[in-house]
């Protein structure tokens, strides 16, 4: 979830819930009796929700989301705390929905799109049933490499219709973002940068599955592949873009 590159890192060590099964729910409506984990609450210090929802805006506009069908049906993976879904509705799509392992996340959404608490490698969808299925900075949250990565493309292959698509937006080692990981681990620098502080804090808590993910870029590239025809790929500013059909 700026402008630092990696604003969606997520929790390994103290596990979003990204590595958990619960019940789903639907559209937790308080966060009264929902308590956010370490991770959690440096992602919300992050950065603020007007700033995420505009970040989403560039980065969706970017990769193509204005030529899409506005009535195409469209869910965010890994939604967080749905500034996506937010995005997405001002750039006028209506029919949207979100997912995420997270109650105390989801808890911060207060738009109109149906959220719901579930696992990304266990969509709860029917095949062929949606158009566009995004996920900006989840896929490294998941814990185990490749399988995990292979199920959850599994499942949003078989959720996509035939000629809906697939956006990713992912964490990428580029010299940029090296560069970021340097400078956040200077004491000073995070005494004084509250959005470095949070920063470095995310890439703490999610350390094992980070390196993870960051140390297999070949691996990666060929499951993406193997599930999806790449229609836009670039690695820039410590990111991966992908946009792609379903194989």
């Amino acid at each position: 979830m700026g402008t630092f590159v990696c604003s969606f890192l997520g929790p390994s060590k103290m596990p979003p819930s990204h590595a958990e099964t619960p019940e789903n729910e639907t559209n937790p409506q308080t966060q009264d009796q929902l308590s956010l984990n370490p991770w959690e609450a440096a992602y919300l210090r992050f950065e603020s929700p007007e700033e995420e929802i505009r970040k989403f805006i560039r980065r969706l506009t970017k990769l193509g989301a204005p030529q899409w069908p506005r009535h195409a049906e469209i869910v965010e993976l890994f939604c967080g705390r749905g500034n996506g879904l937010i995005a997405l509705q001002r750039l006028g799509f209506t029919r949207l929905e979100g997912v995420d392992l997270s109650p105390g996340l989801l808890a911060q959404f207060k738009g109109s799109a149906k959220c719901t608490v579930a696992d990304c490698r266990r969509l709860p969808f029917a095949d062929r049933s949606k158009d566009v299925l995004i996920v900006q900075g989840g896929l490294h949250h998941l814990p185990a490499l490749p399988d995990d990565l292979d199920q959850t493309f599994s499942e949003m292959q078989r959720v996509l219709r035939t000629n809906g698509r697939v956006m990713f937006v992912e964490p990428w080692r580029t010299p940029f973002l090296t560069f970021v990981h340097f400078i956040s681990e200077i004491p000073p620098i995070r005494r004084i940068s509250s959005k470095m502080d949070a920063f470095a804090t995310m890439t703490e808590y999610e350390i094992r599955t980070y390196e993870q993910w960051l140390g297999q870029p070949v691996l990666i590239k060929k499951i993406a592949r193997a599930h999806f025809l790449p229609v836009h790929e670039s690695f820039a500013w410590g990111k991966w873009n992908f946009v792609g059909t379903p194989r």
